[in-house]
């Protein structure tokens, strides 16, 4: 059940936020988006150092003062990997900005397909510490695993509701809206099981594999996250406090529970 949930529960924050497209009555403002943006910002910044670089480490230790190899060589894998992904994935950037190959997709998919590379880190994170989990790991917790989990579904919620409503506001229609948006949360268990079982065949690539997923989710968060809380007319503080508020939530949640 604890597997389970820590599987379901990010999926179920993305599906959450996209529901909101139901009950919306216009577009979504400027200053709302960069808010929610600014957040899940601050929760993967938080993830990606509490539950990931740093058990990564802890699983290193018995290799003394080189005990952040691993740590650094899979944070190293993890950004070359979302690189990678940005230049061959026809996708869409919130500035309406193409990126990736040329591609006739509708606006719609390339909207999708930017978030559903946002989410595979989150997914892989969440398959890494689950992994360790059972393995036993004395520095992976059910709590911290849960922690994680949980953390990554709270600001999923914000990232389903971003795709959801600008599509609906672009006319698509309401379920279509709504699908688009929990499609876009699929990837986390697909990934996140994935990871379980590349680590299980090979336990020792644990602790590249806790790196791999801080790497992509850092990222994510620098290449896209935090330009967006900048976009639109204006100067506002309001991304940089909800990324502080999200940052100290994580912290938190994975000290407390951890």
């Amino acid at each position: 059940m604890d597997l389970a949930l820590a599987l379901l529960l990010p999926l179920a924050g993305t599906v959450a936020g996209s529901a909101c497209m139901f009950f919306m009555t216009g577009t979504m403002s400027p200053l709302l988006r960069r808010a929610l943006t600014g957040f899940a910002a601050g929760v993967m910044v938080a993830a990606s150092i509490w539950s990931l670089i740093i058990p990564a480490m802890d699983q290193s230790e018995a290799m003394g003062k080189f005990a952040f190899v691993p740590a650094l060589v899979g944070f190293w894998a993890g950004v070359g990997f979302l690189l990678l992904l940005d230049h061959v994935v026809p996708h869409e950037h919130a500035d309406g900005e193409d990126e990736g190959p040329q591609s006739s997709l509708p606006k719609s998919a390339k909207l999708a397909l930017a978030v559903i590379i946002h989410n595979i880190p989150e997914g892989m994170a969440v398959g890494a510490l689950c992994a360790g989990w059972l393995m036993g790991g004395a520095d992976i917790t059910t709590g911290g695993m849960l922690a994680l989990s949980a953390g990554i579904a709270i600001q999923n919620f914000p990232e389903g509701a971003i795709v959801s409503m600008p599509l609906r506001s672009d006319g698509v229609s309401r379920p279509k809206a709504f699908g688009w948006g929990v499609f876009s949360g699929v990837v986390e268990p697909v990934a996140a099981l994935a990871t379980i079982a590349l680590a299980e065949l090979l336990t020792p690539v644990l602790p590249y594999l806790l790196g791999f997923a801080a790497g992509a989710m850092v990222y994510v968060v620098v290449e896209e996250l935090i330009p967006e809380t900048a976009m639109g007319e204006g100067h506002s503080n309001l991304g940089t406090l909800l990324f502080s508020v999200g940052f100290t939530l994580m912290m938190v949640l994975d000290v407390a529970l951890g």
